[in-house]
């Protein structure tokens, strides 16, 4: 049975860098199923921010078109990748599509694991900092907040103040992420 692997959490929490450890542990084990990985911010990363000209910026596309865009090209992809027998890890931040991921798991008989990473307010502020967004930390913080306290989310949250990706990865191992 193929899964899928998904990671949630705020910006700042970890999503790319355990998801893509994550991917190479599963990848690493014998007798495993090819891994596709899924950075959902690379899709964000391929919409150009429009130049200013004469005190004027072109023109843009609001948030809720470029969200529903990323969606459309992540599912897709994963799609593709599950038609052609590969399992799926996958990051981005969950707000309310849940249930289109799990559209999609069921559409492929797939087991779901649902992880949401969550740190604390100050590892989120050093990471994003550390990596030159401070600008989200607000964002984050809201996103943290929103994510630990939504019902679904419940008994599928990682805490990794503090944890390397080994340990990370240890805890993954649990079937409370299940769906």
């Amino acid at each position: 049975m193929q899964s899928i692997y998904f990671f949630s959490g705020p910006c700042g929490s970890g999503k790319t860098t355990l998801s893509k450890a994550y991917a190479q542990h599963l990848a690493d084990q014998d007798g495993a199923r090819p891994i596709y990985l899924i950075h959902g911010d690379d899709f964000h990363a391929g919409f150009l921010e429009p130049s200013v000209r004469k005190g004027r910026a072109g023109a843009r596309l609001p948030w809720p078109e470029i969200l529903q865009f990323n969606w459309a090209c992540m599912l897709g992809v994963a799609d593709e990748a599950l038609c052609r027998g590969l399992d799926v890890v996958a990051d981005y931040v969950v707000e309310d599509e849940l249930p289109l991921v799990r559209r999609l798991a069921e559409a492929h008989g797939a087991r779901l694991y649902y992880i949401v990473l969550t740190a604390s307010a100050e590892s989120i502020e050093r990471r994003l900092c550390r990596r030159g967004d401070a600008e989200l930390v607000e964002r984050a913080l809201f996103l943290k907040d929103k994510l630990e306290h939504a019902p679904e989310n419940q008994g599928r949250l990682l805490d990794n103040t503090g944890l390397s990706a080994a340990e990370q990865i240890e805890a993954l191992q649990s079937a409370r992420f299940l769906l």
